[in-house]
Formats: structure tokens, sequence, C-alpha cells
């Protein structure tokens, strides 16, 4: 099943130009998810009855015609077959004369709230979300980020209460934010906004933990791995390109 919502681009919207931001497109493709999940009674208010919440693990977003302020806009989910233990889905992103601004794919797990531990997604529930084969990237699987070798420079972030979502992990949205403070000033002058974005998510975020935020460039790709403060632990991957 496909699901589409409308969404008007407001001042929070947008950014450089007056042309929406990444982040922005990723609120609206996660909120359509949240949406579709509610549809089937397994969304958010019911996370204390089915005692499990859909964890994010990756990101990949190509913006094709990014849509200006007061715009109207259409976004399109639907659910893949991902296997036992995770599931995708996939966005498309239109403006109101019906042209294709930005497509999106994620990979999402499930968790036990009671035991933090993953959980096996069961047929009959992604039945209930009725599974699409469409895939806007023609592939099935994300290509796995790797780690640079070297970094350029860094900046240190202590988790503020602002940045914690329900699952008292600091929300997804905000490792993007992350990574574009990590940016030199210049990068972030001149070459927003990026049109293509990976976010691999590897380990979360908690509240007071201080974050080691270390920047690299690989060919045209701007990469800011996120760490723990004594650089041992990984705990986001996000690459940006134009």
């Amino acid at each position: 099943m496909i699901v589409k919502e409308k969404f008007k681009t407001g001042l929070e919207d947008i950014g450089k130009g007056n042309l929406i931001k990444n982040k922005s497109i990723l609120r609206m493709f996660e909120n359509i998810g949240a949406y579709h999940s509610d549809m089937i009674k397994f969304g958010a208010n019911e996370i204390e009855d089915t005692k499990a919440s859909w964890i994010l693990m990756d990101w990949k977003i190509k913006v094709i015609n990014r849509p200006k302020y007061g715009e109207n806009l259409e976004v399109h989910t639907w659910c893949k077959d991902g296997g036992k233990m995770h599931t995708y889905r996939d966005f498309e992103l239109y403006n109101e004369k019906g042209e294709l601004c930005a497509i999106g794919t994620s990979k999402w797990v499930l968790v036990n709230i009671e035991t933090g531990k993953l959980t096996k997604i069961e047929k009959d529930l992604m039945d209930k979300y009725t599974l699409e084969e469409k895939n806007v990237f023609n592939q099935k699987e994300m290509d796995k980020l790797k780690v640079p070798e070297n970094y350029i420079s860094n900046i240190i972030y202590k988790v503020n209460r602002k940045d914690i979502d329900i699952n008292n992990h600091m929300h997804n949205l905000y490792y993007l934010d992350l990574a574009y403070e990590a940016l030199p000033e210049d990068v972030y002058n001149k070459e927003r906004p990026f049109n293509n974005i990976r976010i691999s998510y590897k380990r979360e975020i908690k509240l007071g933990d201080t974050v080691n935020c270390k920047y690299s460039k690989e060919g045209n790709k701007h990469i800011v791995v996120i760490m723990d403060k004594d650089e041992k632990k990984i705990h986001a991957i996000i690459e940006l390109e134009k």
C-alpha cells in the first residue's frame, strides 16, 4: 500500500535561498512513515501495548528538484520486505505541479522496549503494512558506509534534553544537525544544500553523552563520523554530497 500525505513548506522548513532544508525533507518522510504505522495501530500511541518500537538504522536521500517556501507538497511512502530482523521503507516527494522533487529509502529494525533488544519482525505484522516491490533507487540493499582513515577537523558536543526523543535517545534528525555543525565554515557556506545524503546509525546517543564529531573529505563526499568522547565507539556515519 502506498500512503500519501499533504505537507506545506513553512518558515521553519527553509534555509539558503528560501529552499527546503534536508532536515525538513527527512522530517516529512519520518512523519508519513509514522502515520502509516498509526493506520495499522502499531504507532507511537500503541507502544505501551505492543511493547515494540521501530528504530531507524539507515537513510539514503536524493534531492532532484528542491521546493521553495510556501509550496504545497505531497509525500508518498510504502514498506518493502527486508527479512526477519529488518525492513525497508521508501519515499517520494512531489511538488504541486506533480514533479518528483526527492526520493529516499530507509532501513528499520524492531526493538522490544522492555529489554532493549531486537525482535523478530513477524509476517502478519508486515502483511498489515501491505508491502510493495517498488524501489526508488532500483536496489534492495544500501551500500555500507566506511569509516575514513584520516580526519581534517572535529567538534565536541554534549547532548541536551532538547535532543532526546520518545525512545530516550538522540532523535535521528539531530544527527544531521551535528554533521552540519562539524563541517568547515567554507564547506557549510559554499556547498549547501547537499542533494545526496547517507546516514548510518550504529549506536544510540543518550542524554548527557559527550560526542566527538570528526570531519573528513573523500573526493566530493563530506564525511562526518560521530564517536564517543574517547573515540572507541562509533554512533553514526554521515555522508553529504552535491
